[in-house]
């Protein structure tokens, strides 16, 4: 090979790994109030929004808050983490639409954490503020509110293809429709601990199906005509640590009694 072949190939092998560099996706990126989704998502350069960083995280990496923001809707395709971790408000303003789908593959986690999503003013027709296609998903340390268009469920599990759980923990649920619904065709249980279910206009919970199976722990589902609307097949586990206001006929809390 001649020195000038060699330095050619020398050349076009920097230029290949600089692309890839270029398109390589990290496994912790950054989103800022005063970010821009043209921007790598580093901490140097953080992105605007929640569905600019997404498609710039590897999968199970993980997406954080710089600073106190509203950072858009955003689907989820892949396990990964979304947290705001003591940076003020992270919100998500969801008007006319859902805030977060997850309608990742099987085996897929998803983590979302002190987040506040918002269907936006009376009148905004938003869906859903979490809606679970497919996926595990941990909810920790939230706030969804104001979700109020068609079903207007707070969290909406409809999971039909790949089996999911839903774990949701010190969560605050009001102002919606429905609280937490589950229209599952496939296995998918429902976990709500140490989390408030408060003024919802229909349901806190309702269970659709066969597959909508709920436990609850050290929880409140008040504020609303029928707290809880679940008739067999489905089922609610309440193991005396909750307060529950308003259980529609045909719902059994097992143990029975518990409350």
């Amino acid at each position: 090979m001649t020195v000038r072949n060699f330095l050619r190939a020398l050349l076009w092998a920097a230029a290949l790994a600089a692309g890839s560099q270029a398109h390589a996706q990290a496994t912790r990126t950054w989103v800022s109030g005063v970010g821009d989704d043209a921007n790598p998502c580093s901490r140097t350069a953080p992105c605007k929004t929640f569905a600019g960083a997404i498609s710039k995280t590897a999968t199970g990496g993980e997406i954080d808050t710089l600073d106190p923001g509203g950072f858009g809707s955003v689907t989820i395709t892949k396990s990964i983490t979304i947290a705001n971790d003591g940076m003020g408000t992270a919100g998500i303003l969801a008007v006319g639409t859902s805030g977060i789908t997850i309608n990742a593959p099987a085996g897929s986690t998803v983590y979302l954490r002190n987040l506040i999503i918002d269907g936006g003013p009376t009148g905004s027709s938003s869906p859903s503020g979490v809606h679970v296609v497919s996926g595990d998903v941990h909810i920790d340390n939230s706030v969804i509110r104001g979700f109020t268009g068609s079903p207007g469920a707070g969290i909406l599990v409809s999971a039909n293809t790949n089996a999911s759980r839903l774990y949701v923990t010190n969560t605050k649920i009001y102002g919606n429709t429905i609280g937490v619904s589950s229209t599952a065709t496939v296995s998918s249980p429902i976990a709500i601990v140490d989390t408030v279910i408060d003024k919802n206009s229909d349901y806190g919970i309702l269970g659709e199906t066969a597959f909508s199976v709920f436990s609850l722990h050290r929880s409140e589902v008040t504020g609303t005509a029928v707290g809880i609307s679940a008739p067999a097949p489905a089922k609610v586990s309440s193991y005396g640590t909750n307060l529950i206001t308003g259980v529609a006929p045909g719902t059994t809390l097992s143990p029975a009694g518990l409350r």
